[in-house]
């Protein structure tokens, strides 16, 4: 099942945000998330918002099935663009996720695409990403997309290794991870592969033979994450019956290592903890934006968005979400306006997990000193440090990064 969303204050029902909120717009890059909530299967690790057809039904409501989804994404597009108003700057960055989003079909993603488009405009050399399954693109529906704008896919491989997919329950065949790249490369889109580390039974020679056979096919973008064992999911539950081992600390740790040994030899680079890209102009600018603290907004069922400290979500279910948009309601269960300190909080939590590094003017007066001491244990670059003034993790503080936030922050 998926998981259950944060607690909040209830949302206006028209979406309204406060007016120090949207004087932020402006100044900084604005992006859109799209959560596309569908699925095929429901994979037994995954706790996200999706649901597969036949947990829909016959999905006669507008938006709670593939075929009407995009009719009533456009609908909240054209909402938040009243909610927003006319400061709204021209989009930087779209990443439609899921799911499985090419579920849709490719004309139906560039309809979504289109319409934020004609609502905000792209800004020039915006980003436009779409996740995929790699059973679920054709050449012809990724030169469809390339035309209609985007120019970037993520396909989820997570492992190269047939007994490691069957435990994560992916049903793609690991042969077609390489057909479609060649199929995305031929459009003149860029590719990242997300690859997941620590699945139980599996060894680090198979994580070797994942990394290495993804760095063969030359993507532009690699992401590497440790596999969570979610409360709720299958997975858990096989976990709790003996089923399956937990993964270990130390296990997530020789294979995290491996990962930055090998990725580092092949010419990629990190600049987030679970991410590297070949060049700089491959990085994914809407993850980064988030790690900022960008604004952005987020279309779909269960989606979250933030703008000017100001974070809400929306109704999980697809058809309450089509339901409060054919109704002309906000789709928002909930949201927080984050205080001060949260916003402090957020800052460290995110910003000394990239290669750029955290301002140790950022850090407050329980912050500052806790720098020395993390140069001392080897956490904290000493030469970064001192020549940009800036927190930058070493290899071991990419390995405890939560010890080195916790101290940043002055809990210990």
């Amino acid at each position: 099942m998926p998981s259950a969303p944060p607690d909040g204050d209830p949302a206006p029902a028209d979406g309204h945000l406060p007016d120090d909120a949207l004087a932020t717009l402006p100044d900084r890059p604005f992006g859109v998330y799209v959560h596309v909530p569908f699925c095929s299967v429901r994979c037994g690790y995954c706790d996200f918002n999706t649901y597969t057809l036949r947990e829909l039904g016959d999905g006669t409501m507008a938006g709670a099935s593939i075929d009407t989804f995009a009719q009533a994404a456009t609908a909240e597009i054209d909402q938040a663009a009243g909610v927003l108003g006319p400061t709204t700057p021209a989009v930087s960055t779209v990443f439609v996720g899921g799911g499985t989003p090419t579920m849709l079909t490719a004309e139906d993603l560039v309809t979504v695409l289109d319409r934020i488009r004609e609502v905000w405009g792209l800004a020039d050399g915006a980003e436009v990403t779409t996740e995929a399954n790699p059973d679920s693109v054709t050449p012809e529906s990724l030169a469809t997309l390339a035309a209609g704008g985007f120019t970037r896919v993520s396909l989820g491989m997570q492992s190269a290794v047939p007994h490691v997919l069957t435990t994560l329950e992916r049903t793609h065949d690991p042969a077609n991870v390489a057909r479609a790249v060649d199929a995305a490369r031929a459009a003149g889109l860029q590719v990242s592969l997300d690859l997941i580390y620590g699945t139980p039974g599996e060894s680090l020679a198979d994580w070797r033979t994942s990394l290495e056979t993804a760095i063969a096919l030359a993507p532009d973008h690699i992401s590497a994450y440790a596999l969570v064992v979610e409360e709720g999911t299958k997975m858990a539950a096989a976990v709790r019956r003996g089923d399956l081992p937990l993964p270990t600390d130390d296990d997530e740790a020789d294979k995290y290592e491996l990962a930055d040994e090998i990725l580092t030899a092949a010419g990629y680079g990190w600049y987030e903890v679970s991410n590297w890209a070949r060049r700089d102009d491959a990085r994914c600018r809407h993850n980064i934006a988030y790690w900022a603290g960008g604004n952005w907004w987020g279309v779909g069922p269960g989606a979250h968005s933030h703008v000017g400290g100001v974070r809400w979500w929306n109704v999980r279910h697809p058809r309450a979400w089509a339901g409060r948009l054919s109704s002309g309601e906000s789709p928002a269960q909930a949201r927080e306006v984050l205080t001060a300190e949260q916003r402090h909080e957020e800052r460290v939590l995110l910003g000394s997990r990239l290669a750029e590094g955290l301002p140790i003017a950022d850090l407050d007066d329980a912050g500052r000193p806790a720098v020395a001491g993390l140069i001392a244990d080897g956490l904290i670059d000493a030469t970064r440090a001192v020549r940009d003034r800036s927190v930058v993790l070493t290899g071991r503080g990419r390995l405890l990064a939560d010890t080195v936030v916790r101290r940043l922050l002055g809990w210990g």
